[in-house]
This record gives structure tokens, C-alpha cells and sequence, in this order.
């Protein structure tokens, strides 16, 4: 059914709309002015010369930050250093990022003290959630602290043996030889035996040789020392040493030892065992090797014949009566 509302009511509707109208004109014009008084005054010269003195600090910083890193870069004791140069430029970027932070939220007015106090309520809570994570972090501060690599050395973690490729806070890459990429957590390099083959220059190799009960020790001895003098990369100092090791079932076990250099260590190995072998050829000593003497048994044939023994004895005593 059709209704017509009347001309009061009309009238009031009206009226309301327009209040409502009226009103929101009112409130945002109120926003506008609010917003264009904060804008001036947050536009203001004090508030300019406030900006560009930040902006000229953190120029002066950022070469303040390439000075430094060039002069560690140039230093002696870095340039020839990897791993050094890594850890160095790591933590004067680090330092840098930190301080530009700090400069800018003091620049805005951010209490740093209140933020220092809810990261530390932050980062307690975070530790607890990620135990592994900070042990790592920490591990890789001792690493990085003890110096006990560096990029390029060959280590040995946990049964894992590879060429170092980076050390960071959290874990430790190697490629194997093999060039497959493992990474080692710290906490496990901290927690386990590690070896770094290549932290001393010199390394020792020793071979196990053998001369047959038959050669004369002396003899052996002397031949086996002749052995270094024929390979270039053994060094001199410390001189290699050969000695009688133990009486072995058909040998007398016997080492040798000698000193190289870490680069020379493929051409060193393979050069005393040929070495070794001409010698050996050259002195007429040879190996006894163990041997296993097998003989066929036949076990039928060894019951059969004290049966047939009983059987001719018998016959025999039969004869006999």
C-alpha cells in the first residue's frame, strides 16, 4: 500500500540532512586546519636547519665509515689475511649501521633508553625461543676470536673434511674435495675435536714398510733412509727419521717419517713411494707376505678305512680258528 508522507515530515528530514551535511563540512575542515597547523609547525626553519645538519652528519659519517675500512683494507696485517679482512669489515659495518640507527631515532625524538629497555625484554624472550641460534652466535664470536682458521685451510669437524670457504656469526662453510658445500654450526666446531690441516706450515707424512725376516735390520735401515734424499719437496729441517716399529707376524714393521711443506703434501706422498720402491729394488729387500696353505679332506674316505681294518682283522681271526 502506497503512503505519502506529509509536508511536516518532509520538512524534517530535510532539516536533519542538511544538519548532518553542515556537520561533517565542519569536522573536516576542523581536521584540515589541525593538519595544516601541525604542518607548519613541523615546517619550520629550526625544524629545516634541523634535517639538513642530520643529513650533513650522516654523510660525514658514511666517509668517515670508507676511510676506515680502506686504511683496514691497506693494513699489512689484514691485507694478507683473509679471513681477517672479513672479520674486520664485518664489524666496522656492523659498528656503522648501529650508530647510524641511533643518530637517526635520536634525531626524531625516540628515547633510546626506553628502546635499549624493550629490545632487552625482546631479545631475553627471543634466546629462550632460539637456543640453538645463540649458541651459534656466540660460538662464532669465540671462532672468530681464537683465529684458529682461515679461509683456505683445510679442516676436519666431525668426520667432515673440506676447504674453508667463509666464516660467519652462525655457521662455517667448506667445500670438500669432491666440491660438495657443507656447513658446519659453530657450536659444533666449539663442542668437537677440530683439526686444521693447514694451520702449520709444515706437516709430517709417515710410511709403513716392511723387510722379511731374512734382511739384515741394519741393512734395511739404511736403505730405507736413503729413500727423502731422492724426493725435492722433503725438507732438511726437521730431518726425516726412519725406526724399526715392531716384529710383525712375518716383517719387521718399520716408519718413515718425513717434513714438508703443506702445498707440496700430493707430490711429496707420491714421490716417496716411488721412492720407497726403488730403493727396496735397488738393496734386493723384500716382503714376506702370509700365505694359507689349503689341503682337501675327504672325510668318507677316513671313515671307510678303519671299517675295513676291523673287516681284515676279523677275517684274519677266523682263519686262524
Amino acid at each position: 500500500m502506497d503512503e505519502t508522507l506529509n509536508p511536516a515530515a518532509q520538512h524534517t528530514m530535510t532539516a536533519a540532512a542538511q544538519e548532518a551535511t553542515q556537520a561533517a563540512q565542519e569536522h573536516i575542515a576542523q581536521q584540515k586546519e589541525t593538519f595544516m597547523t601541525w604542518l607548519g609547525t613541523f615546517f619550520t626553519w629550526g625544524n629545516l636547519f634541523k634535517v639538513i645538519g642530520a643529513v650533513v652528519v650522516v654523510l660525514i659519517m658514511w666517509v668517515i665509515y670508507k676511510l676506515v675500512l680502506s686504511t683496514i683494507r691497506k693494513s699489512p696485517s689484514v691485507k694478507n689475511n683473509v679471513q681477517r679482512s672479513a672479520i674486520a669489515t664485518k664489524t666496522v659495518k656492523y659498528i656503522f649501521y648501529i650508530v647510524l640507527v641511533m643518530y637517526v631515532l635520536s634525531c626524531f625524538g625516540i628515547k633510546l633508553t626506553a628502546l635499549l629497555g624493550a629490545a632487552g625484554v625482546a631479545g631475553l624472550a627471543v634466546g629462550f625461543a632460539a637456543q640453538t641460534t645463540v649458541s651459534n652466535l656466540i660460538s662464532g664470536l669465540f671462532v672468530m676470536g681464537e683465529g684458529v682458521m682461515k679461509i683456505g685451510d683445510v679442516i676436519n669437524v666431525g668426520g667432515i673434511t673440506g676447504i674453508v670457504d667463509s666464516v660467519d656469526l652462525l655457521s662455517t662453510k667448506v667445500h670438500t674435495f669432491d666440491n660438495q658445500m657443507v656447513r658446519i654450526p659453530n657450536s659444533s666446531i666449539i663442542n668437537t675435536n677440530f683439526q686444521n690441516n693447514s694451520f702449520f706450515e709444515k706437516r709430517r707424512l709417515t710410511f709403513a714398510v716392511n723387510a722379511n725376516y731374512k734382511t739384515d735390520i741394519q741393512k734395511a735401515l739404511d736403505t730405507f733412509s736413503k729413500a727423502p734424499q731422492l724426493c725435492p719437496t722433503v725438507l732438511q729441517d726437521p730431518a726425516p727419521a726412519v725406526w724399526v716399529e715392531k716384529f710383525g707376524d712375518s716383517n719387521v714393521n718399520m716408519t718413515v717419517a718425513v717434513w714438508y711443506n703443506a702445498a707440496d703434501y700430493l707430490k711429496t706422498r707420491n714421490d716417496m713411494f716411488i721412492a720407497l720402491m726403488k730403493v727396496m729394488k735397488d738393496a734386493g729387500i723384500s716382503m714376506a707376505y702370509n700365505c694359507i696353505e689349503i689341503a682337501a679332506h675327504d672325510d668318507g674316505k677316513e671313515k671307510a678305512e678303519p671299517q675295513a681294518k676291523k673287516r681284515a682283522a676279523r677275517t684274519t681271526a677266523q682263519k686262524k680258528q
